[in-house]
């Protein structure tokens, strides 16, 4: 795992087309912007995981 240090207003970005950019750090809470192509999802975790068990329950 990369760990970076960033602060806010800084960005992270991973290939060419995915930008990750610090809006707001509050306590122990940040607040994250993504850019990224319409062909890329973009989930928090739980929900990716909701949307995979959605699919294998779908599957034969």
């Amino acid at each position: 795992m990369l760990v970076l240090s960033r602060q806010k207003d800084e960005s992270i970005m991973i290939g060419d087309d995915v930008e990750i950019i610090i809006v707001d750090v509050r306590g122990d809470k940040v607040r994250l912007g993504i850019t990224a192509p319409k062909a890329i999802p973009v989930h928090r975790r739980e929900v990716y995981e909701a949307i995979q068990r959605e699919k294998s329950e779908k599957q034969p």
